[in-house]
């Protein structure tokens, strides 16, 4: 399997473009992602995390107006985002209608939602440039499965990816997990960012 370097971010945006799933080292775990408007990447990256159908993936956007754009916000939201985003914070939010609708989460329930990242890589933010759209993002490792830790780890686990960025990772730790979706939060994940700054920001 290919390994390529951040230099060579062309040839990752290219394999992206045609719908091909790679493995990038995030700022919290390694990752494996995908473009969001293609049904073809979509599925093979089902296929590559051997993930039930009825669960979605989050999306990696670079900026709040790529947020917006395909979530719907309130009050909440914005502090968290200004507080803690770009950084290892997950938000599940209410996706706009019609986005990627041929997800629609499998059709499975009640709510269609979305759960949203920014991170302060350089290189994915420029990649999400070359590549001209929001990317699902997910860990790398099948589902269920502890999350893997190298690169060799990742090509043992995950054979059928497309490739693999070269990088480090910052935390180790997947990203605190919080659902906005309803009146009352929750924390769907405990992560890098506590349950108690995530309550301190709210209540400002």
């Amino acid at each position: 399997m290919k390994r390529y370097k951040q230099s060579e971010i062309e040839e990752v945006a290219t394999v992206l473009k045609n719908d091909g799933v790679i493995s990038v080292p995030t700022d919290t775990v390694y990752g494996i992602c995908a473009r969001i408007n293609s049904s073809k990447a979509y599925l093979k990256l089902v296929s590559v995390k051997n993930r039930p159908s009825n669960k979605s993936f989050p999306v990696l956007c670079k900026d709040l107006e790529q947020i917006e754009s395909i979530a719907t916000l309130d009050e909440r939201a914005h502090k968290l985002i200004k507080a803690f985003m770009p950084g290892p914070l997950t938000l599940v939010l209410k996706k706009r209608p019609g986005v990627f609708s041929y997800i629609n989460n499998a059709g499975t329930r009640k709510t269609d939602e979305i759960a949203i990242r920014m991170i302060s890589s350089i290189f994915l933010n420029k990649l999400i440039d070359k590549v001209g759209s929001p990317l699902f993002l997910t860990s790398a490792n099948k589902s269920g499965m502890d999350v893997c830790r190298s690169l060799d780890e990742i090509e043992e686990e995950c054979p059928t990816l497309d490739g693999m960025v070269i990088g480090d990772v910052s935390f180790g730790e997947a990203s605190t997990i919080v659902d906005l979706t309803h009146d009352d939060i929750k924390i769907q994940r405990q992560g890098p960012i506590s349950e108690e700054k995530i309550i301190d920001v709210l209540k400002k």
